[in-house]
């Protein structure tokens, strides 16, 4: 069994107008969020053997809150992902090569919410987590899918739902924005 981690940036600033979309850093908030799911990975031991992230900055800060990375995979940044389409996504995984077993995915809504809802089958149970995914993808979300075929042959309808985990889940991100300080 394969499996793809899917994870939207944390939180960005939008506190530059005049900074293009591909350049927003993340927030304070972003970044606490970042290192509360690195620590939860780490803890679930997820441990992915290729990490793909698109080049814009707030994909890239999310990836370096997350490292060190266990078992040092290969990351690969894609200028194609950013923005990128559920389509455009699912083309890049099938391209990873079949002898991976974890992939982890670091893009931006509305192609990654688009793609983990293409991914599941229509008869996939109805658990409390995909009720949660159906309804938002929140910015560092993960979703953790299980895959049976060889990443050349993922089609829509072929993983499974594992696990759905938002930095309001986690204690340490809940506890950091409740103590932290005031961002505008």
């Amino acid at each position: 069994m394969r499996q793809l981690l899917l994870l939207r940036h944390a939180k960005s600033s939008w506190d530059d107008p005049a900074l293009p979309d591909h350049a927003r850093p993340l927030n304070a908030r972003g970044r606490r969020a970042a290192q509360a799911m690195a620590a939860e990975m780490q803890r679930l031991g997820l441990t992915p053997d290729v990490v793909l992230v698109s080049s814009a900055r707030r994909t890239l800060q999310t990836m370096e809150a997350l490292r060190p990375f266990e078992g040092s995979p290969m990351v690969t940044v894609l200028d194609g992902l950013y923005l990128a389409p559920w389509r455009g996504m699912l083309e890049t995984l099938n391209e990873v090569p079949d002898t991976v077993r974890s992939v982890l995915m670091i893009g931006h809504n509305p192609g990654l919410h688009e793609l983990a809802l293409e991914l599941l089958p229509p008869d996939h149970p109805e658990t409390q987590a995909l009720k949660r995914l159906r309804d938002a993808y929140p910015t560092g979300g993960l979703a953790e899918f299980g895959i049976a075929a060889p990443w050349h042959q993922l089609a829509p309808a072929g993983a499974r739902l594992v696990r759905y985990v938002v930095p309001r889940d986690l204690p340490e991100a809940t506890a950091m924005a409740n103590g932290g300080e005031h961002e505008g």
